[in-house]
């Protein structure tokens, strides 16, 4: 499947977005997860408009990349968050699932470093924001297949903390996914994705993931 940025979305009411930070690992996660082949820029920050590509009659949507990128222009960067959260805001309705994805490892660093110069970290802004608006949101957990066994759990409560859940972590496997794009490793995703599904009465998308 192709994604493509025109694609018709006339009559088209239930949407899947997948939201993160530049260079988390969106694009090789539609990749793994629905065959999507998506278009990547040869730098962050060049891409600002969403990429769609519907499944059946549903529209997933990967969502450009915010935050800082080496090289882009900080007015740029508030560009790309802006327009995300207003696509966000005027498709709320048809927006059924919101998947944020975040660099496992380095998520308490990053929120830690926003939080030192008294700044609310924009993953947890949309975090907060995505669930403001009514949207079933999951947390896909990325690159863990870099965290030593011993490590894994420690830092998923670190992750569960920063996002303002009380840990352990695994009191909230029904919203965090530790995943591995990388390695093909997305069972914890799929289970979620499949759980928001069903509950939704959409078994038939079933197939597609």
């Amino acid at each position: 499947m192709e994604i493509s940025k025109t694609v018709a979305e006339s009559g088209i009411s239930f949407e899947i977005i997948f939201v993160g930070r530049s260079n988390v690992g969106k694009s090789s996660l539609l990749r793994e997860l629905i065959g999507a082949k998506v278009r990547i820029g040869k730098r962050p920050g060049l891409t600002l408009r969403p990429a769609h590509v519907q499944i059946s009659d549903v529209l997933v949507t990967d969502m450009p990349g915010f935050g800082f990128m080496s090289g882009v222009k900080d007015r740029k960067q508030d560009i790309v968050k802006d327009k995300t959260v207003h696509y966000i805001e005027d498709n709320a309705e048809r927006i059924r699932i919101g998947v944020l994805v975040i660099d496992g490892p380095a998520f308490p660093q990053i929120v830690d470093r926003w939080d030192s110069r008294n700044q609310i970290p924009i993953d947890v802004e949309m975090f907060d924001f995505l669930r403001e608006v009514g949207i079933e949101t999951i947390i896909a957990a990325n690159k863990m297949d870099k965290v030593r066994t011993n490590e894994y759990d420690p830092l998923l409560d670190e992750i569960a903390i920063r996002l303002g859940l009380e840990p352990p972590w695994r009191n909230w496997k029904h919203i965090i996914a530790p995943i591995s794009a990388k390695k093909g490793e997305l069972k914890a995703l799929k289970g979620l994705l499949r759980d928001r599904l069903h509950e939704m009465k959409r078994d038939d998308l079933f197939k597609y993931i």
